[in-house]
């Protein structure tokens, strides 16, 4: 066996494919070589190693950290770790803290050059669909405590090779004793904790409890992760939304400057619609965990100005900064800085833009506990369109609240069938899905009751809207689509009718995914095949077209489809071949041809969610990252 090679017997935890699986714990050998940590069947008897059954690729690896052992574990399941790539954590249990200590040390020094390292990692376990420690529900959500080092304190470089290095001083010399461990913290607020409303809330019903901005509210009850109970500083009590209150003196939500969840294209309309020499705003970056700010100047004299966009960036110490030498412990310190010091920047930061007034989130329904809605309380205003269950109204439920009412016509739809999915689909919540609010179903037709978006049907906006896109902007609204389509496939959700007809576009141009898991119930013949299945020929895959199989793989082919629609702004896929054509060439090989507004990195991501074989294609989880590190250069 080769020096830098490992091998233990390790017990390793199942990976769970859906909330209600059990766990397993299995005994496995562990084998770490140049390029892999693979993990083998093993024959206790014979001391032999048997079946192959999986591996991580060393490149893929993000972090290697310790967990936090269950209260109830048993003596074998005290040491456990976790080495995070990109399908996620992989849970394994070591019989000595000397033996995990020395594994963990190992693989953090053969992958300190992959990029992406990560820089805040989940202390606890992932279980029946939620992170123990922090209580988000999001598999993929980011870590909620800050690496101490940087995975093992190595600098982040961009080698390519994985050649071995010659030894370095860190390597040869004994590893020095790990602390133990601290107790397991309360990340986020919990009950009896402070909030900060950062947007207002009326409420919806008696059960609700209004929300001023910037006024604070303690926590009493979190039993419902969307909706929390909460007291007002006059010690009137009620739900509010979750997603509209931050924890007192914590992040940088408390900041007027910060504009969460806004991209490039977004800062840029709204700096230059304010034309202020020196508005900024700081955003997310593309990169998960990062941040940009962004500056509009405008040179003396003209009317007209631009816009530059700055990473902050982080030292291998952890302090921030914009400009180097000038180095700070905080991103507000960086910020107060810079608004009286250029400092390199194109102009000081003088003027703060935010849109929050504006850019309230959807609250996760029309008040706590409202799932049916009475029909007397909805005022139709006008008509939006029709779709294949009948005719979209834009309305006003109590007169005050906007909400897109589709009315479905009967035989349209399997309406029990649905009424039942849609109390799941009500507890989907991500800022890019089309939030459900409710169901009308007392008469008919019945109705279903959605979050309205102004800027309407995303196939719609490019065809007749957008003007002049840049390529930036349109990667963002693929990103937008990856993202909420990465959350249901979390929730091991499929849409099955994923394309551009089926997204809708918002006031601020944040595209969001709708009709999901709809098709289901569709009782007319609009996607009926000669073989009397209903899909969305154009946007099928082979597997699909020939044999009605349905996955997580084949909306990944048809958000291939969509990326497409993006990129011709909104052309018909395939549109000199009929449906029973398109079923013949597909399955032998042919593939929409390379849009004029996509360059060949992005079409070779529309390529590989159009491989033969499902099992060829990427998940969900990984189109965001393509998507994210392609964003990232391109800024």
């Amino acid at each position: 066996m080769s020096e830098s090679n490992l091998e233990e017997i390790f017990i390793k935890r199942s990976q769970q494919k859906k909330k209600t699986s059990p766990l397993n714990y299995k005994e496995r050998l562990f084998v770490l070589s140049e390029n892999k940590i693979s993990y083998f069947d093993y024959d206790p008897e014979k001391k032999k190693k048997k079946a192959l059954k999986g591996s991580v690729d060393l490149e893929k690896i993000k972090c290697v950290e310790t967990v936090f052992p269950d209260d109830s574990a048993p003596s074998e399941r005290q040491f456990p770790f976790q080495i995070i790539y990109d399908e996620g954590p992989l849970y394994i249990f070591a019989k000595s803290d000397e033996i995990r200590k020395k594994w963990i040390h190992r693989i953090r020094h053969v992958v300190r050059f992959n990029k992406d390292l990560m820089q805040k990692y989940h202390p606890c376990f992932w279980e029946d669909g939620v992170w123990k420690c922090c209580q988000q529900v999001v598999k993929q959500a980011m870590g909620c405590r800050v690496l101490e080092t940087r995975n093992g304190g190595f600098k982040q470089s961009h080698r390519k090779s994985r050649k071995p290095l010659p030894p370095t001083p860190e390597e040869d010399k004994p590893c020095r004793p790990l602390p133990p461990q601290p107790p397991p913290q309360q990340q986020g607020p919990g009950p009896g904790s402070t909030v900060i409303a950062e947007y207002p809330y009326v409420p919806q019903g008696p059960q609700d409890l209004e929300l001023r901005k910037d006024e604070e509210y303690t926590i009493l009850e979190m039993g419902d992760a969307n909706w929390w109970r909460a007291k007002d500083k006059y010690g009137r009590e009620g739900y509010i939304p979750s997603n509209y209150v931050t924890e007192a003196m914590n992040g940088l939500e408390r900041f007027e400057w910060y504009c969460k969840n806004m991209n490039r294209s977004q800062a840029e309309q709204l700096l230059k619609t304010e034309n202020k020499d020196g508005g900024f705003l700081v955003r997310d970056s593309s990169k998960a965990g990062k941040y940009t700010v962004s500056v509009f100047s405008k040179v003396s004299g003209e009317t007209t100005g631009i816009c530059k966009h700055y990473n902050i960036c982080t030292t291998s110490q952890g302090q921030f900064y914009l400009a180097q030498l000038h180095n700070f412990t905080s991103i507000p310190e960086l910020i107060n800085y810079h608004q009286h010091n250029s400092a390199g920047l194109v102009s000081r930061l003088k003027y703060i833009m935010s849109n929050r007034a504006d850019s309230a989130p959807s609250p996760f329904g029309l008040g706590y506990g409202v799932w049916e809605i009475d029909p007397t309380h909805l005022t139709f205003i006008k008509e939006l369109g029709c779709g294949q269950f009948g005719v979209v109204k834009y309305g006003k439920w109590q007169g005050q609240h906007d909400v897109a009412i589709k009315m479905i016509k009967e035989g349209s739809m399997s309406e029990d069938d649905f009424i039942e999915e849609a109390k799941v689909m009500m507890k989907l919540r991500h800022q890019n899905l089309v939030q459900l609010y409710g169901v009308c179903t007392k008469q008919k037709p019945i109705y279903i009751v959605t979050e309205f978006l102004s800027n309407g049907c995303l196939l719609t906006y490019l065809r007749d809207t957008l003007n002049n896109p840049t390529a930036i902007h349109l990667l963002e609204m693929c990103k937008d689509v990856t993202e909420g389509m990465a959350y249901l496939e979390s929730q091991q959700f499929i849409h099955r009718d994923l394309a551009a007809r089926n997204c809708l576009v918002a006031a601020n141009g944040t595209i969001k995914v709708t009709d999901f898991g709809l098709s289901r119930y569709v009782l007319d013949d609009e996607y009926t095949s000669s073989a009397g299945t209903k899909f969305p020929v154009r946007w099928s895959p082979p597997e699909v077209l020939l044999y009605c199989k349905f996955s997580s793989k084949s909306d990944i082919w048809a958000y291939g489809v969509l990326m497409w629609e993006i990129y011709t702004l909104g052309k018909m896929p395939y549109e000199r071949l009929n449906n029973s054509e398109i079923v013949d060439k597909v399955s032998t090989g042919l593939r929409l041809y390379r849009p004029q507004l996509a360059n060949e990195r992005v079409y070779s991501i529309m390529s590989i969610c159009w491989r033969d074989k499902p099992e060829d294609r990427p998940t969900f989880i990984e189109l965001v990252s393509n998507v994210q590190d392609l964003l990232y250069e391109m800024q």
